[in-house]
């Protein structure tokens, strides 16, 4: 028994002798933030989180690293789907977003929506809603429109509504 207990001393002092520490130098890694613009628009902070997601991805899309780019192209248009929605967007040839058309169906309503809506139509349920989004580059940081397609139901009566993102009607 002694034996073995020394034995399995010897065994863990022998195997850590093995480890040893490497230094290796590792090339620069250079973050730039292209379409932040896109993202500071969308204020992806009150989007549900399949929206936040699919438009992250949409913003961190590099185009010149995709099979399809060429030099001799000026924009792309590349197509972002999920099971909730999908976006439309179109690059130019650095990677910059341009615009983009976004649909996603039955997400989560903001508050301002919410309130305004079963204010406006008390005793009605949100049956489903569609959230559309455009945006385009402008050289003043980009344009966004936000709106809800809102269907509400009352027993066997349905009404839609649309309403921008603070909860206006439109």
């Amino acid at each position: 028994m002694k034996k073995l207990i020394i034995g399995f001393l010897i065994f863990g002092f022998a195997i850590q002798s093995f480890a040893q520490i490497r230094t290796e130098k590792l090339s620069e890694i250079v973050i730039s933030a292209t379409n932040y613009k896109y993202l500071n628009k969308t204020g992806i902070e009150n989007a549900s989180i399949p929206v936040t997601l699919l438009e992250q991805k949409v913003a961190g899309f590099n185009v010149k690293d995709a099979d399809f780019y060429t030099d001799e192209y000026d924009t792309y248009e590349v197509s972002f789907y999920i099971p909730d929605g999908y976006i439309l967007a179109s690059y130019d040839g650095d990677g910059n977003i341009l615009r983009t058309a976004e649909r996603f169906k039955d997400v989560a309503l903001p508050r301002a929506v919410i309130e305004s809506v079963a204010k406006q139509y008390p005793n009605w349920a949100f049956a489903k809603d569609v959230y559309l989004v455009s945006y385009h580059d402008t050289n003043n940081g980009g344009k966004i429109n936000k709106k809800y397609k809102i269907t509400l139901k009352n027993g066997d009566k349905r009404i839609r509504v649309k309403v921008d993102e603070d909860g206006n009607f439109l």
